[in-house]
């Protein structure tokens, strides 16, 4: 155990909870809160003073309809996710409660007075550009201060947003933006990863082209302040240059607020449309209450605009919290740069992913030994298992000497724009282990007794798949385009009729802790035994020799054991190595610290593995790409870190090219 909760009544969740009724233990509790689900988020709707609109009656009932998919919400509230935002409970009018920092530019801050103005002028500028309820905008612009006001300003009239990221190559911005049609883009000029300087202008001119429903650009001058952008495009400085009066249009519970795609490795990325109402309680929930955020917290996640953790993280806004946005190179000038930034800016609460934690690992940082991280309460990981190797690596370098630290190990995603699973103030932390299954939400390990048999059953102690039961409000609208829902519907409710299947391989311990393996359709399965994935990489990730790794199962067609193949990337340490020393050296950590089912049957040395701009490994394409599909039907190379890793791959597909591990 490396945290241990402290009293309820030292927590803004345990307080609720003991008025709500006289729990024994978190999960009494919790499932209470499943059992009364209506009651819950009704309360938890109340205690973060969730506002309705002008001529709205504040809400009575929360759960009207359970059904799953079609749960009806708040039914007859109106609300608006931005006025929810900038009410800013516990700011006073100069209070800092937006930090932007680049590597592009100096710093620049919002006090509350000064984001409120900036989103009553942009909203004016957006409305004299014809934007209105239910019309889509977009921006195409990094994880700074302006692309945040963007978002408030859409969504105070009812319009919808959605965001790619600039390192987004063309055709993957075509793929979201063509699916969505907007009115409205918002586009940077370029922007500096680290030290090298990257220009955007030729992809802007091939989207507007490949986007006809694009009827203004907003150009905002970013990696050089004398660029104006294409022609026609109305300056940032202009759009919101006139004083306006900060208004808020009444919508619906489930009105559209923006649109998230999925990573798009297969097809078209799908285009999933969350509500007002549903974001707003989630995030409130999420931030305010499991990680116990407030007025005194400066709160900072590691992202991009097109990660979903960049929507969670502004939604600090929402109880209150200062908002710290970075953009640019993790890594640079190194990865202490990231530790620098959290001390210099008075970080309570740092979130970033798992591979960047254990990257630091392995790097033998000590960050809490190099620089002032006193204030640091909590550190979020996700976007990945975070091994057990990562949790005592943070407790021990980057829990300052003496005091606390909560590592919040993280499971959601983008499908729900939250997380299922996570710490909460009420619940220990293990090492290894996500906390705890969150209030409110029903997570359950569901494991089918016999292969075709169709009876699941929920399973603790077991490995499962991971599903909901019951209607959670951030789960999806829909998705966009989707009239009657059918695409909805297959994606997460086809395999089990009225029960969420999310597509996570889970483990639910006896203390009511979780351990994801990685995800159900990557899984191994070994002589009838399925394995994890994340199992094979905490192990094999340890050794210096390899600087990251991905394992796939090919079955055969003919029944037999079928082809589990190991592809390594390498360290200077690794390259050092002779192929048939590098074999032995892998094989035996496998064998010794999991099983002789783990060896696999062949290993390759490849230049990069392909991830995705958020550090998602692509286990389903590259198995597909090794079956001999072609790289360019499998995944967009536009939507990956290193766009030339895939298309690398394809000559491993030729059975001649299997080197025997051994």
């Amino acid at each position: 155990m490396l945290w241990e909760p402290g009293a309820w009544s030292a927590s803004r969740l345990g307080r609720l909870a003991s008025g709500l009724g006289d729990f024994a233990s978190y999960e009494e509790f919790r499932v209470w809160t499943l059992e009364h689900l209506d009651a819950w988020w009704l309360a938890v709707w109340r205690e973060c003073g969730l506002p309705v609109t002008a001529g709205s009656a504040e809400p009575s009932v929360a759960l009207a309809d359970a059904s799953l998919p079609g749960a009806v919400w708040f039914p007859g509230v109106t609300t608006n996710y931005a006025q929810a935002m900038l009410a800013l409970p516990g700011r006073a009018d100069d209070d800092v409660v937006v930090v932007s920092h680049s590597q592009s530019r100096e710093e620049v801050s919002w006090t509350s007075l000064a984001l409120r103005a900036d989103v009553a002028r942009v909203r004016a500028g957006l409305v004299s550009l014809g934007v209105g309820r239910g019309d889509r905008v977009a921006a195409y612009a990094p994880n700074i201060g302006e692309t945040l006001v963007f978002l408030l300003a859409a969504a105070s009239l009812g319009a919808v947003f959605c965001s790619v990221a600039p390192e987004f190559g063309t055709q993957s911005v075509v793929d979201r933006l063509g699916q969505l049609e907007p009115s409205v883009l918002l586009a940077v000029d370029g922007y500096r990863y680290g030290d090298k300087p990257v220009s955007r202008a030729a992809e802007v001119s091939e989207v507007l082209a490949a986007v006809p429903s694009v009827r203004a650009v907003v150009h905002l001058p970013y990696l050089d302040a004398a660029s104006s952008g294409p022609q026609g495009a109305v300056p940032w400085s202009e759009l919101g240059s006139a004083d306006a009066e900060l208004e808020f249009e009444p919508v619906p519970f489930d009105h559209p607020l923006y649109v998230l795609f999925s990573s798009g490795t297969t097809g078209l990325p799908k285009p999933i449309v969350h509500g007002h109402g549903g974001i707003m309680l989630g995030h409130a929930s999420a931030i305010g209450l499991f990680t116990d955020l407030g007025p005194t917290d400066r709160f900072s996640w590691f992202s991009t605009t097109g990660w979903m953790m960049w929507n969670y993280l502004v939604s600090g806004l929402l109880v209150g919290s200062t908002v710290v946005l970075f953009d640019g190179n993790p890594a640079w000038p190194s990865l202490m740069s990231q530790w620098e930034l959290v001390a210099s800016a008075g970080l309570t609460y740092y979130g970033t992913s798992a591979p960047f934690l254990m990257t630091c690992r392995k790097e033998g940082l000590t960050p809490a030994a190099d620089v002032d991280l006193a204030r640091l309460r909590g550190l979020g990981s996700t976007g990945a298992p975070l091994p057990a190797e990562g949790f005592a690596w943070v407790d021990e370098a980057v829990r300052p000497a003496g005091g606390r630290l909560q590592i919040g190990s993280l499971s959601g995603g983008t499908d729900v724009c939250n997380g299922f699973v996570g710490a909460t103030p009420l619940t220990p932390v293990w090492e290894g282990e996500i906390s705890a299954r969150l209030p409110g939400i029903a997570v359950e390990a569901f494991v089918e007794p016999a292969p075709g048999s169709g009876q699941w059953r929920a399973a603790v102690g077991e490995v499962g798949e991971l599903v909901i039961t019951a209607p959670m409000p951030s789960m999806p609208v829909g998705f966009w385009g989707d009239d009657d829902g059918s695409r909805y519907r297959a994606a997460y409710f086809e395999d089990i009729p009225g029960v969420w299947r999310h597509g996570d391989w889970v483990r639910i311990t006896e203390r009511g802790s979780l351990v994801i393996t990685g995800r159900s359709d990557a899984t191994l399965n070994r002589g009838g035994v399925r394995l994890g994935t994340a199992e094979f990489y905490r192990v094999v990730e340890e050794l210096p020799e390899v600087k990251d790794s991905l394992v796939v199962h090919l079955e055969s067609d003919a029944g037999d054991a079928g082809e589990l193949v190991l592809l390594v990337s390498l360290t200077d340490v690794g390259t050092a190595l002779a192929a048939d020393e590098l074999r032995s050296l892998v094989a035996g950590r496998l064998r010794s610290r999991l099983s002789p089912r783990h060896v696999p049957d062949t290993l390759h040395v490849v230049r990069a593995l392909p991830r995705t701009l958020s550090g998602k490994k692509l286990e389903v394409p590259v198995k597909k790409i090794l079956r001999g599909a072609d790289p360019a039907d499998v995944a967009s190379a536009g939507a990956l870190d290193d766009p030339r890793a895939l298309a690398e791959l394809a000559a491993l597909a030729d059975p001649e090219a299997h080197a025997p591990l051994g």
